[in-house]
C-alpha cells in the first residue's frame, strides 16, 4: 500500500497524457501505476488529456489514448477533462496573479536566456512591458529546492533553477504547462499524482505555485522511466511503438512485471480484467522499483526484460 494510507477514501488521482501519439510502453507504466495506486486505496481515477500545446497535438491521438486505456481495462472515473476547453479557468488564474503583483511580461528570448547560462536571470521584472506582446512569467516567491518523493526519496534542486521566475503564458499565447497542470490539479482536487520520474524536476515548481496559491499539494510519487538505453526514454517524439489494443494481456503483464507488482505466470489469467483485478488486490507500493530508470529490451513478441538503471 501507499505510505498515504491516512487519505484511504478521499483519494483522487489521475493520469494526464498528451494526444502527440498512440500510448506506448513508457505511457502504459504510467496510467498503470497511478490506477493501481488509486483503485487500491479505493479511490478515483481520473482522465484528462493535456492539449494545451496545440502545435504538437495530432488529430485523433485523443480518442486512440482513450480507445487503449479501455482495451487495457483502465477506465477512468467521470468525464473525460480537455485542458483546451478550459482557457478561462487559466485566465482567471493568471488575472489573480496580475491583481496581486506576481507576474510580469518578458521579453527576452531563447538565445539571450542560453547566453546568461541557460537560465533566466529575472531581469525583465521591474521593466514596464506590454503583456500582450510578451511572454508572462511568475515571481519566484516560494523557491522549491527540495523535496520527498515517495518512491525516488529526497530530490534537490539546484538553488539557481529554483529561485527563476518562470514562464505561465508563453509569448505565443498559449499557457504554460507549469501553470495549467497546477490549476487543473487544484480544480479536480486531484490528492496523489502518480507519474514518471521524467518530471521529477518540475514538481518543484509546481510544489511553489501550489504554495503561491495557498493551496493544499498533493502527495508525488515518480515511478521509473522505461528507456531504450540509459538517458534514451521511451517517448512519442522517439517513436516508440504504439502497444496493441487487440491483444492486451501480455503487454499489461509485462507493465506490471516493470512496476515490481506480485504476478503470476501469464497463462493463469483468463482476461486483463482478472489480471487487472488480481493486481488491485495484491498490489504492494514498497514493491515499486526505486531507481529513475529501467531498460526495457524486448525479448521476443509481447516479452520484455527488464534491467535497472542506477545513477
Amino acid at each position: 500500500m501507499s505510505p498515504n494510507a491516512e487519505y484511504f477514501g478521499s483519494y483522487r488521482g489521475r493520469f494526464a497524457p498528451s494526444p502527440s501519439g498512440p500510448l506506448h510502453f513508457g505511457s502504459l507504466v504510467a496510467a498503470l501505476a497511478s490506477y493501481l495506486d488509486a483503485k487500491a486505496h479505493h479511490g478515483q481515477w481520473l482522465v484528462r488529456i493535456e492539449d494545451i500545446d496545440t502545435p504538437r497535438m495530432i488529430d485523433g491521438a485523443d480518442s486512440d489514448i482513450l480507445a487503449t486505456l479501455d482495451a487495457y481495462g483502465l477506465h477512468w472515473d467521470g468525464t473525460v477533462v480537455y485542458q483546451s476547453q478550459r482557457h478561462a479557468l487559466y485566465q482567471d488564474t493568471l488575472n489573480t496573479l496580475n491583481k496581486l503583483g506576481l507576474v510580469y511580461p518578458c521579453q527576452c528570448t531563447r538565445k539571450e536566456i542560453k547566453a546568461m547560462g541557460g537560465l533566466y536571470d529575472n531581469r525583465c521584472r521591474n521593466k514596464s512591458l506590454p503583456q500582450s506582446q510578451n511572454a508572462i512569467r511568475i515571481e519566484q516567491h516560494f523557491p522549491i529546492t527540495g523535496f520527498n518523493d515517495a518512491i525516488q526519496g529526497r530530490v534537490d534542486i539546484p538553488p539557481s533553477l529554483a529561485h527563476e521566475d518562470y514562464i505561465i503564458r508563453r509569448r505565443d499565447g498559449l499557457f504554460a504547462y507549469q501553470l495549467v497542470v497546477v490549476v487543473d490539479d487544484i480544480e479536480q482536487g486531484i490528492t496523489h499524482i502518480v507519474r514518471g520520474a521524467d518530471l521529477l524536476e518540475p514538481t518543484a515548481r509546481q510544489i511553489s505555485l501550489f504554495n503561491q496559491l495557498k493551496q493544499s499539494v498533493p502527495f508525488y510519487s515518480h515511478v521509473p522511466l522505461a528507456v531504450a538505453k540509459p538517458g534514451f526514454k521511451l517517448s512519442k517524439q522517439n517513436h516508440a511503438p504504439a502497444i496493441n489494443k487487440t491483444n492486451p494481456m501480455p503487454t499489461l503483464h509485462a507493465a506490471l512485471r516493470f512496476l515490481g507488482q506480485p504476478v503470476d505466470s501469464l497463462e493463469n489469467y483468463d482476461s486483463s480484467k482478472a489480471l487487472l483485478q488480481h493486481a488491485v488486490q495484491n498490489y504492494d507500493f514498497n514493491r515499486l522499483p526505486k531507481v529513475p530508470e529501467i531498460q526495457v529490451r524486448p525479448t521476443a513478441e509481447d516479452s520484455f526484460e527488464f534491467i535497472p538503471v542506477h545513477r
